[in-house]
């Protein structure tokens, strides 16, 4: 989840733990020009990009929002007891979102066939996050998968075949889609659509939904009324990712799980049902996977402006929203 809009202070580090052994331990990291590790709350670590203005991961935790808004919103728990999974990993980054699926695969079904795809448009991001102390978190069979995608883009074992597919990720899933990939789980997991409007377009949703089986689910960090529209504009059926226990009044949904029948979804609360109704929910474009990000925000603008919808400042207010 991309959402951290300025950088953290020295104060971020290990719960619990000494301040000064948590910057040492920083220290002792390889540097690498744009990524240096910045720890979160659960002790895990993350980048941040300067291109886009956000961190990879939540401030809360990295492994733990690759855990809960991906592995367990998909239920790939219970998918895994099938013999055989095909995972699509839509912006790959420092590979947590892929290194919790397959650790969750292999606890409930050791001898699943996994075949996965990860979508990255840099591949300095996952060769910085294989340095030795970021790995830790991870069991040794994982650490080995992540450093074999990270310096070969492809890695085969037993019961695995993955593979990093480096590009720009609206051309790289046209390539998925034409070799037939169906994909049974879909992490989406690029920066915010603010920051990075053209992966979270009614098109690239389309090239998604082209790429998922018929029962498979796509779940995603993001619960704007744009990325729900969109994803319903797609062909999706859309539930929520509630929050957990005493979350505060801002943080009214964790994210949107999507799949083509309503099955096994949570349905959107009346809030997020009436989001749906104002300008925030106008989606993005970019009718032939090519614009930059600066157009496609301009085209949104424009769209937003001519909006009869009501303004999402007002739902705001009536749902008291700070």
């Amino acid at each position: 989840m991309k959402i951290w809009y300025s950088r953290p202070t020295a104060k971020l580090r290990r719960g619990g733990g000494d301040r000064r052994s948590t910057i040492a331990l920083c220290k002792k990291m390889p540097r690498f020009p744009s990524w240096q590790p910045e720890l979160t709350d659960d002790g895990s670590f993350t980048f941040f990009s300067e291109e886009f203005g956000e961190h990879f991961h939540s401030r809360a935790g990295a492994k733990q929002e690759a855990l809960h808004k991906f592995v367990q919103a998909t239920q790939l728990a219970y998918r895994a007891q099938r013999p055989a999974l095909r995972l699509l990993d839509v912006c790959y980054g420092l590979g947590y979102n892929t290194a919790a699926a397959l650790t969750t695969i292999a606890e409930v079904n050791p001898a699943c066939q996994v075949e996965l795809y990860g979508l990255e448009v840099d591949a300095s991001v996952p060769r910085a996050a294989i340095a030795p102390e970021l790995l830790t978190i991870w069991s040794p069979p994982v650490q080995a998968i992540l450093r074999d995608l990270a310096q070969n883009h492809q890695c085969q074992r037993e019961t695995l075949k993955a593979t990093i597919l480096l590009g720009d990720a609206r051309q790289t899933i046209q390539t998925l889609r034409q070799q037939g990939f169906r994909a049974d789980v879909v992490f989406f997991d690029p920066f915010s659509p603010r920051r990075c409007p053209q992966l979270w377009t009614v098109e690239f949703f389309s090239e998604v939904a082209a790429c998922l089986a018929p029962d498979g689910v796509l779940a995603t960090y993001s619960r704007s009324a744009c990325v729900r529209s969109a994803l319903l504009a797609a062909g999706f059926c859309i539930g929520t990712i509630p929050p957990r226990a005493h979350a505060l009044s801002h943080q009214w949904s964790e994210g949107t799980v999507a799949a083509f029948q309503p099955d096994g979804l949570i349905p959107l609360s009346p809030m997020e049902q009436e989001h749906l109704q104002t300008r925030a929910a106008i989606p993005y474009r970019d009718p032939h996977l090519s614009d930059a990000a600066a157009a496609i925000l301009a085209r949104h603008h424009q769209e937003q402006a001519r909006s009869p919808l009501a303004s999402t400042s007002s739902w705001r207010r009536r749902w008291q929203i700070d």
